[in-house]
């Protein structure tokens, strides 16, 4: 019979994101490090959808008291994910691994940790999910989209923060892993930023703190001038953006080992090169993030496939040799609605959520609550 972690392992592989087995068994150091036995059995109880404490309760066979207690403290040490919303009861979900637990491991990273977890990424990046749909996306700095570039709400990390009214700032999780290892950067620290019931949770669950939308704003701007790529959740109505950097963020680390990172990102435009305006002066090379700008003979050299249309070099050029253009409509990348339905493509393209089984779930879920209730 398997053990708690082994079942939770299996339980983390069978959601959206995924959690790939090793050889090593790194994977299962990483939940011994993080759950107790009793959190392990009580977590694969949890479903992707909000349930409140007597739902999960009734399906683990718990006493309700007993289950709250211990979910409280799970949403505390960043295991699961709670929402607070207007006249209902704290509601509790599965935290998958990434974007999920990982990133809730904020102000809590040791060195134990952080060495699990540099030598699970790679393995992670290599065999899950994210390929084939990502969680988060690439989207422009402002200051780099041309004005006659025909763009989308949610390719503008200013009119993203405009349809929101709350908003929380953390540190950034992987900057402090990097750290932790005696690798960090130079960089700002207090960068990623969680929208409305995300950023509610951000500041009771004491990872981050609350700002003001003008202090998100600011954020961007600089975010800009540090050279940081801005990357929301993968979807038109995102509730995080992070500004990172290539040194120290996982998911930019591993792009930047792919041969063709452009076509792994999502992201709607890519940079154009002018040669006839270069004045190879490098500032471009020096900001790209994933290496797709070199200084040859006479100019610039851009490798188109391996650039993810940050932006960050335009913003940068002294002679407008270097623009952004809108990727043709065949290269579009398509951008999920929400958040859950992000989770649905990804279990789509992984055969881990078919039709069918959504439904069954979501009948599940109901029928639980039902039950509950009595």
């Amino acid at each position: 019979m398997a053990d708690a972690y082994e079942r939770l392992a299996r339980f983390l592989d069978e959601l959206p994101a995924g959690y790939p087995p090793t050889e090593s068994g790194v994977e299962l150091r990483i939940l011994r490090k993080l759950f107790s036995p009793a959190e392990a059995r009580l977590f694969v109880h949890l479903s992707l959808i909000g349930e409140e404490a007597r739902v999960v309760a009734y399906r683990a066979g718990m006493p309700m008291q007993d289950t709250a207690r211990m979910l409280e403290e799970m949403e505390r040490k960043g295991l699961v994910a709670g929402t607070c919303r207007p006249g209902r009861a704290l509601e509790y979900a599965a935290n998958q691994f990434v974007v999920g637990f990982w990133e809730d491991q904020v102000n809590r990273i040791d060195r134990e940790l952080a060495e699990l977890v540099e030598a699970y990424l790679p393995h992670y990046f290599q065999l899950g999910p994210w390929k084939q749909v990502p969680q988060i996306r690439t989207i422009p700095v402002g200051v780099s989209i041309p004005l006659e570039a025909p763009v989308m709400p949610y390719e503008r990390a200013e009119e993203i923060v405009a349809r929101h009214v709350s908003f929380a700032v953390r540190n950034c999780v992987c900057r402090q892993e990097r750290q932790v290892l005696g690798k960090g950067c130079r960089q700002p620290m207090e960068t990623c930023l969680s929208f409305d019931t995300g950023a509610e949770q951000t500041v009771r669950s004491g990872k981050g703190r609350p700002i003001s939308k003008e202090e998100a704003l600011a954020i961007f701007q600089q975010a800009e001038a540090s050279g940081l790529v801005l990357q929301p959740a993968n979807s038109q109505d995102p509730a995080f953006i992070c500004a990172c950097c290539s040194c120290c963020c996982g998911m930019l680390r591993n792009l930047k080992l792919h041969p063709s990172p452009g076509s792994l990102i999502n992201s709607a435009f890519t940079a154009v090169l002018d040669i006839r305006l270069c004045a190879s002066c490098g500032a471009c090379a020096e900001r790209c993030p994933m290496e797709a700008i070199t200084l040859g003979d006479t100019s610039a050299v851009l490798d188109r496939q391996r650039c993810i249309g940050c932006g960050l070099c335009t913003s940068t050029c002294p002679t407008g040799a270097v623009t952004l253009m809108r990727k043709p409509a065949s290269e579009q990348p398509v951008i999920p609605r929400n958040t859950l339905s992000t989770y649905l493509q990804m279990g789509r393209a992984t055969a881990k959520l078919s039709n069918a089984k959504i439904v069954k779930l979501a009948l599940k879920s109901r029928l639980d609550r039902l039950r509950a209730g009595k």
